[in-house]
């Protein structure tokens, strides 16, 4: 079986129907958080983030997070995210993002569900602020240090490893996971975005996590069904999915 932990798919998307994945569908906005609810109840290899994503900051509204909130005790709603900071695009709103931030991190730490974070060019500032909170979760697309990673492993955080791994000049990010244990790792692909190699250059799909998977074999030298059964029981922990 697949697992990936986190994919951004819309309701007419073909690869949904392969009953061989199961897929948490990741929500970054009012728009995509209602898709997201409309999938997990057609699907039921299909769960569910809703969160507010640091780049939709300056253009959410009081009901942005009453959606979060009147849907997050939902079975098949697993975290709050993608949420997070990204100062790559702009440094104009940097202390709108935080406080976007920690108000779904309270959010999470009050329901008791697990946060899904997004982190660009801003590492230090998401570690300071997740470190004052009691909330456990994944560390998405993670592209920071070695350092950094157990940091954040400390804290309760599983680091996503997507379809980047597989890319050439990913050195840094095969070096980290050939360092980190199999249990602080969950796979993902963010499809349609970040399609890994051999596809490279395609849109991406849940299918490709298993190339994630493969490479990261490859790097372990051990079995892909290893590396499987032991990150898919990363991703049943760190979302309490139904089995």
């Amino acid at each position: 079986m697949l697992i990936d932990t986190h994919c951004h798919l819309s309701c007419d998307d073909e690869v949904i129907k392969d009953k061989n994945i199961i897929m948490i569908a990741s929500g970054c906005d009012d728009k995509t958080n209602k898709e997201v609810l409309e999938l997990i109840k057609k699907y039921d290899n299909v769960y569910g983030t809703l969160g507010i994503h640091p780049e939709e900051v300056d253009s959410i509204t009081d009901d942005s997070f009453k959606l979060i909130e009147d849907n997050i005790n939902n079975k098949k709603i697993v975290a709050i995210g993608e949420i997070g900071l990204d100062y790559y695009w702009t440094k104009d709103n940097i202390e709108k993002q935080k406080e976007v931030l920690e108000h779904q991190i309270k959010l999470a730490e009050k329901y008791k569900k697990p946060v899904v974070i997004h982190s660009r060019d801003a590492i230090k500032d998401t570690y300071d602020i997740l470190k004052k909170y009691k909330v456990k979760g994944v560390i998405h697309c993670f592209s920071s240090s070695l350092e950094m990673a157990r940091e954040f492993i400390k804290l309760g955080f599983k680091i996503g490893v997507g379809g980047t791994l597989t890319f050439k000049n990913s050195k840094k990010l095969q070096d980290i996971v050939s360092s980190l244990d199999l249990s602080d790792i969950v796979l993902e692909t963010d499809s349609p975005y970040l399609t890994p190699e051999p596809h490279r250059g395609e849109k991406n799909k849940p299918s490709n996590v298993y190339y994630v998977a493969l490479k990261v074999a490859e790097l372990k030298n051990i079995s892909v069904d290893e590396v499987l059964s032991i990150t898919n029981k990363n991703a049943f922990e760190i979302f309490d999915l139904i089995d």
